[in-house]
């Protein structure tokens, strides 16, 4: 058989998309991914059966820790971040929280930018510390010394977003990833909002991704699904992670000594917290953000294409009184936004309209074609009031500090005409 596109990481991205990880031939042949909707796989023999719970064979032995669907998806997403290992899990949120398990045991500290997402945030503020694994924010995002002063001798990691959530904030990932370098941590960077066809963050010293495949990975609103991508090469047996030489002790006689080490950080995560505790993704899930996928890199061009419309129309309008969007040259981000994202810094905008909180309530009444919607991603245009949903709960000068007002506005810009879009918002902000 002559077909081997789904091995060659020299294609272009749109290719890949389509053809990375999945050989029809190991199938029956079936062009697109079959589901295997399986909870468990026969073991062969005897001898087999040991291979496969040693993980000295790699094979599909129960559900909860593999199945072929789902292996598709992380070899594909593996080959588009240009990372070497991923592992699907049941959410975004599910992938964080257990990349931070991984990495931290009580007493330890992850070292995080203040900008995230509520979820994220609630994770390291109020329910990792329930565990002795506490959250240390920053002092300022923007500032590389900062992360430096923040970190001490029982930091695991640093966490941060490529696009912070609701105002597309960016970091320097070079200058981070320097600083977490030096000091033995990994950096690990949610990427959700920008695909790894905006920015691939393993170019710029990321060590692991995280992603919400809920959002543009799958694109279309229909499931709720995280995947973690290793770049591979981090030294996990540096002295920092005990547990991790515990794990390579555990397992060096049963493993190929090239693949422990090369992905101790996926291998640990899926066997230690995928398949103990649970985070399952079903290979239906999958197979959808598969389908998804496949559309990526060209919804993110209208995506983008859009959303600087909207960004352009929003800072020049008189009832608008703040547009937070990289894309816009008054953005304290605009120069990073052009190191890091050249085709564009994603799709998310905020926008405070003048009036407060009940002139932002008048927008979110009038608006007839954006959908009030907590979600992002969408193949459809949404909005939704950040200060109630995305961040409800947050404390005043938590939120503020993190850019979230009574009166925002978070935007997600979809893939309809940008003049239907701007007509929509003009309508809403008319006095």
């Amino acid at each position: 058989m002559a077909y081997q596109a789904f091995s060659d990481d020299s294609l272009g991205f749109t290719t890949r998309q389509l053809h990375a990880g999945y050989d029809p031939s190991r199938h029956h042949r079936a062009k697109t991914v079959p589901i295997y909707q399986d909870s468990a796989f026969e073991l062969g023999d005897f001898e087999r059966g040991i291979r496969l719970f040693s993980f000295a064979e790699d094979g599909y032995s129960y559900g909860r820790y593999s199945n072929p669907t789902n292996e598709v998806l992380e070899r594909r997403l593996a080959s588009l971040e240009g990372g070497g290992a991923a592992v699907a899990m049941a959410s975004g949120m599910s992938v964080i929280a257990n990349t931070f398990l991984n990495l931290a045991t009580s007493g330890d500290e992850i070292v995080a930018a203040g900008t995230l997402y509520g979820g994220s945030l609630t994770l390291l503020k109020k329910i990792l510390p329930q565990y002795g694994i506490r959250g240390v924010f920053v002092s300022d995002e923007d500032d590389a010394s900062s992360y430096a002063a923040a970190i001490t001798d029982r930091t695991k990691a640093i966490f941060v977003e490529s696009l912070g959530n609701p105002n597309s904030n960016i970091v320097d990932l070079e200058k981070i990833a320097e600083v977490a370098h030096r000091r033995g941590v990994p950096l690990i960077v949610d990427n959700t909002f920008a695909t790894p066809y905006l920015l691939r963050p393993f170019e710029y010293g990321a060590d692991i991704v995280c992603y919400s495949a809920t959002k543009y990975l799958s694109g279309h609103g229909t499931l709720i699904a995280g995947v973690g991508v290793e770049k591979g090469g981090f030294d996990w047996l540096n002295g920092r992670y005990p547990q991790f030489e515990r794990f390579y002790e555990d397992n060096r006689e049963s493993i190929p000594e090239d693949e422990l080490i090369g992905h101790l950080f996926s291998k640990r995560l899926r066997m230690t917290y995928l398949c103990d505790m649970g985070a399952y993704m079903s290979p239906t899930t999958a197979f959808y953000v598969l389908q998804g996928m496949e559309t990526l890199s060209l919804r993110m061009e209208r995506h983008v294409r859009n959303a600087q419309a909207v960004a352009d129309f929003l800072v020049s309008h008189p009832a608008v009184k703040d547009v937070r969007y990289p894309g816009l040259p008054r953005s304290p981000y605009h120069a990073l936004a052009e190191k890091y994202f050249p085709k564009g810094p994603g799709a998310i905008v905020s926008f405070r309209p003048e009036g407060g909180l009940e002139a932002a309530k008048r927008v979110l009444e009038r608006v007839r074609l954006f959908d009030f919607m907590v979600n992002v991603g969408d193949a459809k245009s949404l909005i939704v009031h950040a200060a109630t949903s995305t961040h409800f709960g947050q404390p005043v000068e938590v939120r503020e500090a993190a850019g979230v007002y009574e009166d925002t506005l978070r935007l997600s810009i979809g893939i309809e005409d940008a003049e239907d879009l701007i007509a929509d918002l003009a309508g809403a902000l008319a006095t």
